[in-house]
């Protein structure tokens, strides 16, 4: 039987995983939220942060810098777009925060799953450790700064 071990993950990825798991943290926190049947604008204001803050920059770091290295014709990172372009529209959407809210509760954590379990992995094994090491001076991995003004799922 063949083992499925992970890869290991290369330096340069390790911070956006690192975010990866932060936002899944979101995802998270906007379920306990449902389940505390906290007001929905407090956890709009809190994604409406989160987005801006963290989310917005993810996505135009890997956008600019990381889907070209696999080129922007290959199919997971076009399915990664489509996935950036429909949670872009979630966020931002200012009607029905709750079908909004689950919907982006429910798809950034499937597109961060996709983003670690195939994406990356096809990054790492097809990429040199030259090419890889040139991006790595683009993203250093700063300290994640947490909102704390209305922790509504405490």
């Amino acid at each position: 039987m063949q083992s499925t071990k992970p890869l290991k993950r290369h330096k340069f990825l390790q911070p956006l995983s690192h975010e990866h798991h932060h936002s899944l943290l979101l995802c998270w926190k906007i379920r306990m939220g449902f389940r505390k049947q906290i007001e929905l604008k407090r956890i709009k204001r809190y994604t409406d942060w989160y987005f801006q803050q963290h989310i917005s920059p993810h996505f135009s770091l890997e956008e600019q810098h990381l889907f070209p290295i696999l080129g922007m014709d290959h199919p997971s990172v076009k399915k990664a777009l489509a996935e950036h372009r429909r949670l872009k529209r979630l966020f931002t959407d200012e009607h029905e925060f709750k079908k909004n809210l689950s919907r982006i509760e429910e798809e950034l954590e499937s597109h961060i799953r996709f983003e670690e379990r195939v994406l990356f992995q096809e990054i790492q094994l097809q990429i040199s450790k030259h090419q890889l090491e040139l991006p790595a001076i683009l993203h250093q991995e700063l300290p994640y700064e947490e909102n704390t003004s209305d922790p509504f799922w405490e």
